[in-house]
């Protein structure tokens, strides 16, 4: 049978393990796939760098359109990245009639919903499995091996920067820009890392798992994303003390009951039992929880970027493709898990919510002066506004104010409740004139 020739639009640091690997292993990807795979053209800007990796059997172009207009070539690879010129690149390769890789997590969290539609009224097949957690097979489990479930929440560590940030933290005691600047300087965050460290990454991601989890659109506008930039040192430190680790979660997490049917979407700092299997994931892995009906929790664990993980993740969809190609449209698994006309009915009724009905437990850390009846008030309006209290943690005094009145830390940890009827709490308890600096709140999950 006639390899199947694709052709990569970028060939940095993902392309290049792409053609690397496909190449290394070309004898076992061609059992598997039922026919050759081969990467017979390139479009990258730096012509010499991508010959160099490409070497002189495969055509390099400058121009990534000469790739999509070649009548040879069966599937486009985008590894481009962003919004812009990758989104029309994937859109004109979808309307030449071919399919589609990428490990765009930004372009499918966001434009998602177009490329789909359009991939599915032409009948080409968009994969993605690189764009979720690098080589780890997520999209593939909640697509395909899960599909006999109600999935009913997902948290995952996937933005490896962060867990590296927040691992060196928790191990060397030092606060986030210190461990910044390390992580620069070994390469794990880029030199402008505000899509990492205030989570917008991770909540494509979230978004893209979402979707295929609850059978919804891709909503990233919808998402609620709070980064780790505000976390400090002494967080962490309290954190242990009360035998939990903080993480960057991704959440998503339908809600049924008490008037609400919806789903949770959401990334922020999340305290968690130090004794999961996903509080002790340190460094720059990844790894992802599933909770569903009848299988119940799963975990999937593995390195979250990379040239070889991401590349690995990159050919299977090509194996999919080269599998499926003959197959009749209709009989494929579709993009998002669920039969794309059932999308806008699931919007319809089942809804992203909005951050003031998540409904999670919150370790709450407040700077108060060190006097009789203190935590009194503070759990009075708690207890006032209907909020358990599930453990105190009060430090000794170890400052002293201006007036010379001594100050400490007042740590808190409660039980469930909504976030809007926390917010109202907090505003109560900020004006008490014994909480002497801006109140501290994170949110905990115990992912049972």
């Amino acid at each position: 049978m006639k390899p199947i020739q694709v052709g990569l639009l970028g060939i940095g640091t993902v392309g290049s393990g792409v053609f690397n690997v496909l190449q290394r292993n070309q004898e076992e990807i061609r059992r598997r796939a039922g026919r050759g795979i081969e990467v017979t053209m390139v479009a990258d800007l730096d012509v010499e760098r991508a010959r160099a990796v490409a070497g002189e059997h495969v055509q390099v172009v400058s121009d990534a359109r000469a790739v999509i207009a070649n009548p040879d070539i069966d599937i486009v690879v985008e590894l481009i990245g962003g919004y812009g010129i990758a989104k029309a690149l994937v859109l004109e390769a979808i309307a030449a009639g071919k399919h589609v890789v990428t490990a765009n997590k930004a372009l499918l969290a966001v434009h998602g919903t177009e490329i789909f539609a359009a991939a599915a009224a032409k009948g080409v097949m968009v994969a993605f499995e690189a764009a979720v957690a690098g080589g780890i097979p997520i999209i593939k489990a909640l697509r395909e091996g899960l599909t006999a479930n109600r999935i009913q929440w997902i948290a995952g560590i996937i933005n490896g920067t962060t867990n590296f940030i927040l691992s060196e933290m928790r191990d060397k005691g030092l606060d986030f820009d210190v461990v910044l600047k390390e992580a620069q300087a070994l390469g794990y965050a880029e030199a402008d890392p505000t899509f990492d460290i205030e989570g917008v990454d991770a909540a494509h991601k979230a978004t893209i798992m979402s979707a295929i989890a609850f059978g919804i659109p891709v909503q990233f506008d919808k998402a609620y994303v709070e980064g780790i930039t505000q976390l400090a040192g002494a967080d962490i430190k309290y954190a242990e003390q009360l035998g939990y680790r903080i993480k960057l979660l991704g959440i998503a997490k339908r809600r049924t009951g008490e008037g609400v049917d919806g789903v949770e979407l959401r990334v922020h700092p999340t305290l968690i039992p130090a004794k999961r299997l996903i509080a002790n994931v340190e460094g720059a892995m990844n790894a992802v929880v599933v909770q569903a009906d009848a299988v119940g929790t799963t975990l999937y664990y593995g390195k979250g970027a990379g040239s070889e993980p991401t590349a690995s993740a990159v050919i299977a969809d090509l194996v999919d493709i080269a599998r499926l190609a003959s197959a009749d449209p209709g009989h494929r698994v579709p993009y998002l898990a669920f039969q794309p006309h059932t999308l806008d009915q699931a919007q319809a009724a089942l809804p992203v919510l909005p951050a003031s009905e998540f409904v999670t437990s919150y370790y709450l850390r407040l700077r108060v002066a060190d006097q009789a009846g203190v935590l009194t008030k503070v759990t009075g309006l708690l207890a006032g506004a209907g909020i358990s209290i599930d453990a105190v943690l009060q430090r000794e005094a170890d400052e002293v104010g201006g007036e010379g009145a001594a100050q400490t830390d007042l740590i808190i940890l409660t039980h469930e409740t909504r976030e809007g009827t926390m917010n109202d709490a907090i505003v109560q308890m900020q004006a008490l004139p014994t909480v002497l600096a801006p109140i501290t709140r994170i949110r905990k999950e115990e992912l049972n």
